[in-house]
């Protein structure tokens, strides 16, 4: 017994044996109440399926959503109520400005940026030879982990004084050109730019595969009839490609950019905020868990949860009426 208590892995151990034991106990209650309740009453078999995972849903997501709400109101100790402060706070104070204008900046470069490069690139491998392959490599990325592609690419630009060896391979190649090494993560604000390339560079494949199965999904007839007409390959772009996947851009744009407004990994990994590259999530995970400070923290989660409200409300609205249409 002290094996699962003391040592780690025996502790990991007895995690997934009392993981399989709750498994097998709710197939052992959904099969005896399908047989016993009867056919007329599958409910019940429904109930001892989604009961665990409705509970689970109520504790790990609505219960903390409630009482993150709670504290946004309170000071850093969760005693004493303070109002709007921890908002008006937030929304004032100078590194807040500073994540609100480089959230803002991620939100407005990456969705765009990854979804232009996705477009062109699914139209210029559409029905090629090497299609699969091509794919394959400008998806790769999206396989990756933010914490991964973070520490990937700060290898990519890690910068070392003009008279020691670059380790950085973007750095290495500019001193064997001649030039001076370049501090890509240290100057602002183009530091900021240069992590908005790493989450484009992860997103961009996500873009590619939505794209281009949107773009397979229109007639061959009306790509054909337009070039009997003499439509050239611009006017067929402009004209017929992108009305036709109008849906699948938008949903793609909408994806991206709530994933964006909760860009916290690739900062943390790389900058660890600094040099003028904070974010709202980063800021955030800052005043929660270095600062203590439950409030702020708390209200800063407010503000983000606000601002994803009507990306996630219109996103669900276009896919509703894509399905509605396709139906």
């Amino acid at each position: 017994m002290d094996f699962f208590l003391n040592d780690k892995f025996g502790q990991m151990l007895l995690v997934i044996i009392a993981f399989a034991a709750l498994i097998a106990v709710l197939l052992a209650i959904a099969w005896a109440a399908d047989k016993w309740v009867g056919k007329g009453r599958r409910w019940a078999a429904l109930a001892v399926f989604g009961g665990p995972a409705l509970l689970l849903l109520v504790v790990g997501l609505i219960y903390p959503a409630i009482r993150t709400f709670y504290m946004s109101f309170y000071d850093a100790g969760t005693n004493n109520a303070v109002g709007l402060q921890n908002y008006i706070f937030t929304v004032t104070n100078t590194g807040a400005v500073i994540a609100f204008r480089n959230t803002f900046i991620w939100v407005f470069l990456v969705p765009i940026a990854s979804t232009l490069i996705g477009l062109i690139y699914a139209i210029l491998i559409d029905r090629s030879r090497l299609e699969k392959l091509a794919k394959s490599l400008l998806f790769l990325p999206v396989a990756i982990s933010f914490v991964g592609a973070g520490i990937i690419w700060k290898f990519v630009y890690e910068y070392r004084g003009a008279a020691q060896e670059q380790i950085g391979l973007l750095n290495a190649l500019i001193t064997w050109l001649g030039f001076e090494p370049v501090r890509f993560l240290q100057d602002a604000p183009w530091n900021t730019l240069f992590l908005i390339a790493v989450m484009i560079w992860i997103q961009a494949g996500f873009a590619m595969v939505i794209l281009s199965a949107a773009i397979k999904a229109v007639p061959t007839d009306i790509f054909e009839a337009a070039r009997l007409d003499g439509v050239n390959s611009w006017e067929m772009f402009r004209n017929i490609t992108v009305p036709s996947i109008r849906p699948s851009l938008v949903v793609v744009l909408t994806t991206i950019s709530i994933a964006t407004l909760k860009i916290f990994d690739i900062t943390r990994t790389m900058t660890g905020a600094r040099f003028d590259t904070q974010v709202l999530a980063n800021q955030m995970y800052d005043y929660s868990f270095v600062f203590g400070d439950n409030g702020v923290g708390s209200a800063m989660a407010v503000v983000i949860f606000i601002l994803v409200i009507p990306l996630v409300a219109f996103n669900i609205r276009q896919m509703a009426k894509n399905r509605s249409v396709r139906g």
